[in-house]
């Protein structure tokens, strides 16, 4: 199967922007930060070969795949597949949007 073209929604990269700079705050080093990026990269480059590793969601065509204590929200459309919000698990899920 080859793999789709990825597209992030502004949203998901705000929310990778700010965990990654939480953590370069939090630690005072960009180590951790680069990690977790790499992980979340290989994540979705890993979701784009198989799109239905990711679990099902309550959410109309939306999976999440976990990593670390992050969900990536993700659905696939015709051509890409579309990364709509990462989202730290130990926050309050009534709080979380998609769309």
């Amino acid at each position: 199967m080859a793999s789709k073209k990825i597209r992030w929604t502004e949203q998901a990269l705000r929310d990778k922007f700010e965990i990654l700079e939480y953590w370069i705050e939090r630690n005072k080093s960009k180590s951790y930060s680069e990690k977790l990026d790499r992980l979340i990269e290989e994540a979705i480059e890993q979701i784009t070969e198989f799109p239905d590793q990711g679990k099902k969601t309550g959410f109309r065509d939306v999976r999440i795949r976990l990593v670390r204590s992050y969900l990536i929200y993700y659905l696939i459309d015709k051509d890409a597949l579309v990364v709509i919000r990462i989202w730290d698990s130990r926050r309050d899920p009534e709080k979380l949007t998609l769309r």
